[in-house]
């Protein structure tokens, strides 16, 4: 092959592949997974934390179960535990509120851009408690030099029971901090997305649910971001 012809072909193959990038960068698809509970190396993103850390009785494990339904075998997660109002003896800690866990994703390498997407989907299966559904964005609405990450959260309401899938719109997310809600007028960066999680406390929550100390447990498939339009 001549080098000209050479030289050619190279810049044919380099215009494909622009465009083909392009394309998904314009189109991307109408639903992208976040986390797949499918296998054991998925408890690997994530930590747990609880209570426990500041003299409380609570605790959480996650883990990787595998179900058998019509011959065929899956894996999903298992996110279970025990809230407890009650603390350790001699705790130095004088926490206002004890009985509550939570399961946090490490962070993303860098982060996820989920700029085209305006709803987060979940597949479910609980037991009639108020879990929490988190998302953390890189820090642009506190004060300059404060490396916490921004927090937004919405309840989840999980019914007792088979597998739902729930789906919660960006624009419900409330802007919080240490767990209170900002009463200010923001929006999500949805294109700096760094990690997420789910949690529960022993009180508060949506009417109705089911509230107060003792085991838990949330049965966890996927989590994944969806466009609705």
């Amino acid at each position: 092959m001549s080098r000209l012809r050479a030289l050619w072909q190279a810049s044919v193959n380099a215009t494909k592949r622009a465009v083909v990038w392009n394309s998904e960068d314009l189109f991307p698809p109408s639903e992208r997974f976040i986390f797949n509970f499918n296998s054991k190396d998925e408890v690997k993103k994530w930590h747990l934390y609880s209570d426990s850390e500041y003299g409380g009785l609570s605790s959480a494990s996650l883990e990787i179960t595998d179900s058998v339904s019509g011959g065929d075998t899956s894996s999903t997660g298992v996110f279970s535990g025990n809230l407890s109002l009650d603390m350790s003896e001699g705790s130095p800690w004088r926490i206002r509120r004890s009985g509550f866990c939570g399961m946090r994703s490490k962070k993303f390498d860098g982060y996820i851009d989920l700029d085209s997407y305006d709803t987060i989907a979940m597949k479910l299966r609980g037991d009639g408690r108020t879990y929490i559904s988190t998302i953390y964005t890189e820090n642009w609405v506190n004060s300059p030099g404060q490396e916490e990450d921004n927090s937004w959260q919405a309840f989840v309401c999980v019914p007792h029971g088979s597998w739902r899938i729930l789906k919660i719109p960006l624009d419900s997310y409330l802007p919080t901090w240490k767990g209170n809600v900002i009463e200010a007028n923001m929006e999500m960066n949805p294109s700096r997305v760094v990690g997420m999680s789910l949690s529960l406390n022993a009180e508060g929550g949506v009417p109705g649910a089911k509230t107060g100390p003792g085991d838990f447990r949330l049965d966890v498939d996927w989590i994944k971001a969806m466009r609705s339009l």
